[in-house]
């Protein structure tokens, strides 16, 4: 792009000129920004073409991942790293008196996603296109997001994330391949004496237009796509009240997750998932079209992924393009659907497998409702060919029953591959959650573990990490992530442990700035700095690692000579906007914060901070900084857990449950270089008799952290944690936060002895950081190609 920083500040300020219209010392730090991005983005357009021009000529088959989430982060200087321009801009940039790392903070998070489903997703479009692969990914343009976070007054309040205001450099609007999407209206049936057609009449239209968004490869020329569709109002619509029509079209991509407690937010949420997977589909069917004229053979060049159960009407829609616009009959459709759909499950909670009331369904989606309906008939009847008289077995698999469509079920029937993404999640899925599913089609399970991208989560994020790693080891490493393993060699080497020190001081330093910058709060560096950050629910246990600071603090009030080494708690987290539980959590961390950082006899031993508005920039300066990674989730709940591979990467120590990669993580660093404690999930799926009142009873730690949710302990928020009291006491502790309490604060006592060891951590962080090369996503798509999607790079 440019051989020298001459030649870039000479391009750079030409382009600014003609761009802005304005001198470069008239130029605002978002002239710059936009400049620097154009640029970027108008560079790799020709690698951008190359690529889609070579996947046709050499009729790749290729794969398309539909995901209701995204979560890519900032683009600017992840784009930079991949092109391998980033010292060149750099230092022109430091001519011209620009701050590359000042540029990069005026970028705003993109608001696609809100948690670990749309980083994976994010990740594994930059390892198809680093690893040169044919893969794109499918998504809408949320106009304001899931939401913007901030804490007043302990409490979290919701404000539109406006992350758009400002337009979005890397997307290109492509207004020429849009797709309309047909709600509502009837289907009426015609016969031309061979077959019967479908017309879905009187329909709702809302046009589907796509904003296209370059994903870069690391130093090589493959560019992939990520389509991302925006919702807008059809040229020629049929609504009487065009003002209604507009604002009921426009808002179909205007939030992530729409709150469904109530029909009108559950009819926009299906809405959304159709409106996802009919243009995809029509979008990859068209695309299919410009080399092949027979869908008979979609299935041996296109590859559809559903991520998890949001986008599985792919399946019926699928179906009736198939069938109603592309005349096959319905044996031959599904044949080639059952071998086009491959599904991933990520979650063993059941609440989270989707099902759609009738009610709402068969309205809105006349035509699907139709295909969905002949699918679980025929599932049905093959149920009954080989479970004759077992009704209560058809019943629990049907993918209509109880006036609900059930989401899973049709993903398990209608994809050729269902994976879990961890090696204990996958074995959950098939001997429990989905043993009856696992019965029929074993051949259809197999396991990915999840991974992370390491040019994101260490080359970009801790640049001082990754030059002391290809300093001791080259960097090979970075094509190779597994070759980190060669850090071991270092395991005894003290200069290199005290530069591993050194930069972890440094990354905490750093962190501590932006605490006191967002809340004004002073924290020692020096202090062990212990991190959960991830979605609030429940299951993941906030709330335990909550009630190990009020022990701590009740501990230190009764004897302050009590030997413990400082330590600042750091929390991030959005909860959902209907999800009232976890706000009352959030409510909790912040008001024991209140209590901890305001008394002068712990607040040299104890810091609370909950850092508002969790996002992906705001991620990549917290995981260098962390100490202790906390993956606390009531064993088997989490499918996997991606957080716990950025923390392990970047050199924190997990303190965690065996469940979801956790396991893997120990498998692969020893008991010696972890922290468990707690129920397996043997002991949780099968535990008889449990009576968490029992606990609170019996120990007075329990007891006393209990009651001081509702004594008065917390001034000014009079009945505000009955939920939580009751949820522990009257509803019996789903998520065995009591049973687990003794173990988490036996292990965290252990974890402080062990951090005053300083030789002994260092040791213990080299070798999660030289294991972590596995839980790369490098690692996890190459398994993907290899064993589902069947595609080959550019260099196979």
């Amino acid at each position: 792009m440019f051989s020298n920083k001459e030649e870039f500040k000479k391009h750079f300020l030409q382009k600014l000129e003609m761009m802005c219209g304005k001198s470069f010392a008239e130029s605002t730090k978002e002239d710059q920004f936009d400049t620097l991005g154009h640029m970027i983005r108008e560079y790799v357009s020709t690698n951008w073409i190359k690529t889609n021009e070579r996947y046709r000529s050499e009729d790749q088959r290729q794969v398309y991942y539909l995901s209701i989430e995204f979560l890519l982060g900032r683009l600017l200087l992840h784009n930079l790293i991949n092109l391998g321009i980033d010292q060149v801009v750099e230092e022109g940039l430091c001519e011209l008196g620009i701050d590359l790392d000042c540029m990069t903070e005026v970028e705003t998070d993109a608001g696609l996603g809100n948690g670990g489903l749309g980083r994976l997703a994010a990740c594994f479009l930059d390892s198809l296109a680093s690893l040169g692969l044919p893969g794109h990914g499918c998504g809408i343009r949320y106009k304001h997001g899931l939401f913007e976070q901030k804490i007043v007054e302990g409490y979290q309040v919701e404000l539109p994330e406006l992350w758009l205001r400002h337009g979005q450099v890397w997307e290109v609007r492509k207004a020429d391949f849009a797709v309309e999407v047909p709600f509502w209206g009837h289907v009426q049936a015609a016969s031309d004496h061979e077959r019967l057609s479908f017309h879905h009449m009187d329909a709702e239209t809302i046009t589907a237009v796509p904003y296209d968004v370059p994903m870069v490869g690391y130093h090589n020329d493959t560019v992939n796509t990520l389509r991302l569709w925006n919702a807008e109002p059809s040229l020629f619509p049929i609504h009487k009240d065009i003002l209604k029509y507009k604002r009921e079209t426009e808002i179909v991509s205007e939030f992530l997750y729409p709150d469904d407690t109530h029909d009108e937010g559950k009819i926009l949420r299906l809405k959304q998932q159709y409106f996802l997977v009919c243009a995809s589909i029509n979008s990859i069917v068209k695309r299919y079209h410009v080399k092949h004229k027979d869908l008979r053979n979609l299935h041996r060049h296109v590859c559809i992924h559903i991520n998890d159960t949001h986008p599985v009407l792919a399946i019926p829609e699928l179906m009736r393009v198939l069938m109603d616009l592309g005349g096959l009959g319905w044996d031959e459709a599904w044949e080639i659907t059952t071998q086009t759909i491959s599904y991933t499950n990520h979650t063993t909670l059941s609440e989270a497998l989707e099902k759609w009331p009738i009610r709402i369904f068969q309205p809105l989606l006349p035509r699907i409702y139709m295909i969905v309906t002949e699918i679980n008939e025929r599932f049905c009847h093959l149920l009954w060919e080989r479970y004759p008289g077992d009704w209560n077995r058809i019943e629990r698999m049907a993918i209509i029953a109880h006036d609900q469509v059930k989401m899973a079920h049709l993903a398990l029937v209608g994809s050729f591959s269902v994976n879990g993404v961890a090696a204990l999640h996958t074995e959950i899925l098939k001997h429990r959650e989905m043993k009856d599913f696992y019965e029929v089609f074993p051949q259809k399970f197999n396991n990915k573990t999840n991974g992370i991208t390491h040019r994101r989560w260490l080359l970009k994020s801790n640049p001082e990490l990754t030059s002391l790693i290809t300093e001791v080891i080259g960097d090979s490493w970075v094509n190779k992530p597994e070759k980190l393993k060669e850090l071991l060699k270092f395991h005894n080497d003290a200069a290199f442990l005290t530069q591993l020190q050194r930069i972890k001081q440094e990354n905490k330093q750093h962190l501590a700035q932006i605490i006191k910058d967002q809340s004004g709060m002073i924290v020692d560096p020096s202090s062990i700095f212990d991190v959960q950050v991830k979605r609030l629910h429940a299951y993941k246990r906030q709330l335990l690692n909550v009630f190990h600071i009020m022990h701590i603090y009740n501990r230190l009030k009764e004897d302050p000579h009590y030997l413990f080494y400082p330590r600042t708690f750091i929390f991030g987290a959005k909860a959902s906007p209907g999800y009232y539980y976890a706000k009352k959590i959030i409510k909790l961390i912040n008001s024991v914060a209140d209590k901890v950082n305001d008394d002068p006899d712990v607040r040299d031993k104890l810091k609370v901070v909950f850092l508002e508005n969790y996002r992906v920039s705001l991620a990549e300066r917290i995981f260098p900084a962390a100490d202790i990674s906390e993956q606390i989730s009531t064993a088997s709940k989490e499918a996997s857990g991606t957080g716990n591979m950025k923390f392990m990467m970047n050199g924190a120590l997990t303190v965690g449950t065996l469940d979801g990669a956790n396991i893997e993580i120990r498998d692969l660093v020893g008991d010696d270089n972890i922290f468990i404690f707690g129920l397996n999930a043997d002991e949780v799926l099968n535990y008889k008799g449990y009576h968490s009142i029992e606990y609170f009873h019996y120990d007075k730690r329990i007891r006393r952290i209990v009651e001081q949710l509702t004594n008065g302990f917390f001034s000014g928020v009079d009945d505000e944690f009955e939920a939580i009291y009751d949820s522990l006491l009257i509803e019996n502790d789903q998520y065995f936060v009591l049973r687990d309490f003794d173990s988490y604060v036996q292990t965290q006592i252990a974890v402080g002895q062990t951090y005053e060891d300083r030789n002994k951590w260092l040791k213990m962080s080299l070798t999660n950081i030289a294991h972590s090369g596995y839980f790369s996503s490098d690692r996890t798509i190459n398994e993907y190609a290899r064993d589902i999607w069947k595609i080959k790079g550019a260099a196979h």
